[in-house]
């Protein structure tokens, strides 16, 4: 048989049915392929960029590998952006690439290019893959395919990628004579002194506080009990959705953008439990002694290099699996003191991110956009977030329970995620709404996504915060530029797109907000598809933030002194 009718049944077999890309030369045999398999279809994405976060979307849905696949060239490097966050936010996708034939290929030839569109996009991936390999062997391509498979999900799951010339995809094969991947699995299990060593943390300390991450985020229902049994619990942003956000001692999300009772819980515990999450700096903040003082941290991670080449010193770390350690905890069945709980819920209440707007915000409306979308938005649906501004409106406004899902771009924090990610959501999941929460930045970098979502008639509702600006730099240049906005407002040189021109282009319903007591009654009625300008007056700002030099907990606005020295002490 043929290599690619080969490669579509493979992926077939696995329970992949769409794969995403743009057709070009190189890759004209594997999208035939894929086009005649009776349980596949080739998605055209009108741009590579947009085919991998498409994937990355979809993986993010399913948890297993997805596919996108660009041709040589200016293709294979205009996925790159995609693959990185998969990568950094640890997706499990398999990239493929189209190459020149092999007879054209330079190979370790002195010179910059032998064949038309000839690129070495293997070295370019390498740092941003889990293992990037050139496939010029016809008689490897089952054994690179199967390993490829097994590497994206094993571990610390990221993405793979598949340099595939075109002679190669194109030679006939025999399967059942071919060299085949046998998997061995290596578990990562905690020892029982290890276990022993937490259990005696737990119960030493007086005000303890468990910290979710993106790797626990496949461990919902665990999570859930170990913190309805009395486990108070904070999340990062890439940790958000990792339990349910109604749950009483949940406390929000800690960061340099998160929630101020996040932050000040974590401020009050003398034990922070950590689990699947980098504790990267943009939730420690930039003094790191801080952070640590006062409180043991005990950091939980399947990746052993974020242990070892971690800044934060001073902690107790050990190799593990989310999900090992959170059955665990739910069979400890442990619980805080009812003291340290009370005090958790009273946090809080004082500082939710309601009353933070109340006091702190003048122009509410993005806010109250926030609230209106937790109040209309259904129990099962997928909120896709994209960078800037909407995302922490979003990310420190919605409540995520039920079945709801949140997801976006952390790591490489990609302005243009949310449209072609969300349409990737809803191809491999059409009885779920899903909500593209972008900006009008970052809707101008995801234009080309657009027609995919009436094309497809996919229920992708896009809701694009509409402040003229690229507000979180705008908020930057306030603060530190003297507001000369360059780039960033109409007088800086941004103009913000048309979106209801847009809308009409690209045969998307369209509605307008613009006032309080119209939203409601907007978000209710809208159809399945829609795309939803939220008209907001410039300026804008995120509340709280945490301004560089600054202990985490003292974020801006800043609180009275005598209020934070207080609450440092504890609410009684």
């Amino acid at each position: 048989m043929k290599a690619s009718d080969w490669i579509a049944s493979f992926f077939a077999s696995h329970g992949i049915h769409a794969i995403y890309g743009y057709i070009g030369g190189m890759v004209t045999h594997l999208v035939d392929s894929i086009s005649m398999h009776p349980d596949m279809c080739f998605v055209q994405t009108y741009h590579e960029q947009s085919a991998a976060f498409m994937a990355v979307g979809s993986a993010r849905r399913t948890r297993r590998p997805e596919v996108a696949l660009a041709t040589s060239g200016p293709g294979a490097t205009n996925l790159l952006t995609g693959v990185a966050d998969a990568y950094f936010d640890s997706v499990p996708v398999i990239f493929i690439t189209g190459q020149v034939n092999t007879y054209e290929y330079k190979y370790d030839k002195p010179i910059r290019q032998q064949g038309f569109q000839e690129l070495d996009i293997v070295s370019m991936a390498r740092p941003v893959t889990k293992w990037a390999v050139l496939l010029d062997d016809p008689a490897q391509i089952c054994y690179v395919f199967e390993k490829a498979w097994h590497i994206a999900m094993s571990g610390r799951s990221g993405p793979v990628l598949i340099d595939l010339p075109m002679n190669v995809s194109r030679a006939e094969i025999e399967p059942e004579n071919l060299a085949h991947f046998a998997a061995t699995e290596h578990g990562m299990f905690l020892s029982e002194k290890q276990y022993a060593e937490i259990r005696s943390a737990l119960h030493q300390a007086e005000r303890p506080l468990l910290l979710l991450g993106g790797g626990a985020r496949p461990y919902r229902a665990l999570a859930d009990t170990v913190v309805s049994n009395g486990f108070p619990v904070v999340v990062s942003l890439q940790g958000k959705g990792v339990v349910d956000e109604s749950l009483d001692t949940f406390a929000g999300m800690l960061g340099s953008y998160g929630n101020r009772s996040a932050n000040m819980a974590v401020a009050r515990a003398d034990l922070l439990v950590v689990i699947g999450s980098r504790l990267d700096t943009r939730q420690t903040g930039a003094r790191l002694k801080e952070f640590g003082k006062g409180r043991r941290i005990i950091h939980i991670d399947v990746d052993e290099k974020e242990l070892e080449c971690h800044r934060l010193s001073d902690r107790i770390s050990f190799q593990g699996d989310a999900g090992d350690i959170l059955k665990w905890l739910a069979m400890e069945n442990y619980s805080a003191s009812s003291v340290w709980l009370s005090e958790v819920r009273k946090i809080k209440e004082r500082y939710s991110q309601e009353k933070e707007v109340i006091r702190f915000v003048e122009n509410a409306l993005p806010y109250q956009y926030m609230e209106a979308l937790n109040r209309q938005a259904s129990k099962s649906d997928c909120f896709v977030v994209d960078v800037g501004q909407n995302q922490m409106w979003a990310a420190q406004s919605l409540q995520i329970n039920g079945k709801r899902m949140f997801m976006t771009s952390g790591g490489l924090a990609a302005m243009g995620y949310a449209v072609p990610a969300a349409i990737g959501v809803s191809m491999v999941d059409a009885d779920c709404t899903v909500w593209a929460i972008t900006g009008d930045g970052g809707l101008q970098m995801a234009m080309q996504a657009l027609p995919l979502i009436a094309q497809y008639h996919l229920p992708v509702r896009v809701l694009v915060m509409n402040n003229s600006s690229l507000g979180m730099i705008t908020q930057f240049q306030s603060l530190y530029f003297n507001s000369r906005f360059a780039g960033t407002t109409a007088t800086g040189g941004y103009l913000p797109p048309d979106c209801e021109k847009l809308a009409e282009a690209f045969k998307l319903p369209y509605f307008r907000l613009e006032r309080v007591d119209e939203v409601d009654k907007i978000l209710k009625e809208l159809p399945p598809f829609a795309l939803v300008e939220a008209v907001i007056p410039f300026p804008t700002i995120v509340s709280p933030k945490l301004h560089f030099d600054h202990p985490f907990y003292d974020m801006a606005p800043f609180l009275p002194e005598e209020e934070l020295e207080y609450c440092l002490k504890g609410l009684s």
